[in-house]
């Protein structure tokens, strides 16, 4: 600390190199500072502004165009998932029609294979019938002529 108070206690005995020496440099160094913000200002902040302008001007107008593409996208978007839904349903109902079809067909081919059957089972029973009064009757006919026979060896035994 004592060397920092000696150094100051020195530089105001010289006289000079103060902070703030009100000679002829401070009217030369405010009119050097004027200039030098001149100078930045006409080639430094003034094109970077610009660009920065322009650069906010083109991001907005993206963001807006943006917007806007999303906003036409959402509507395509609803839009197919609409007809997508649509289509879905059209299917099921066609798939529905489909499995009817498919049953009233199956239905009466059923209908027509049980005829079919009925229709087999009942000629077999009449040509079994038919067999049966055919066997019936060959029966008979074989029968009377064993009972007539049966008669003649019992008549000629008897006659003999």
């Amino acid at each position: 600390m004592n060397l920092v108070w000696l150094l100051a206690v020195e530089a105001v005995e010289e006289g000079g190199g103060g902070l703030f020496d009100l000679d002829a440099t401070l009217p030369l160094m405010a009119v050097q500072f004027v200039i030098l913000a001149v100078v930045l200002n006409a080639l430094f902040y003034k094109p970077l502004g610009q660009a920065i302008d322009e650069r906010d001007g083109y991001i907005s107008s993206n963001k807006v165009d943006a917007a806007e593409r999303l906003a036409k996208a959402e509507k395509i978007a609803r839009q197919y998932q609409q007809e997508l839904a649509e289509s879905r349903r059209q299917a099921q109902a066609v798939i529905a029609e489909a499995q009817e079809a498919a049953q009233k067909i199956a239905a009466q081919s059923m209908a027509e294979a049980q005829q079919e059957a009925q229709a087999q089972r009942e000629q077999t029973q009449r040509e079994l019938d038919e067999q049966k009064q055919q066997a019936m009757a060959s029966l008979e006919q074989q029968v009377d002529g064993l009972s007539r026979q049966i008669v003649d060896k019992l008549l000629s035994s008897v006659g003999a």
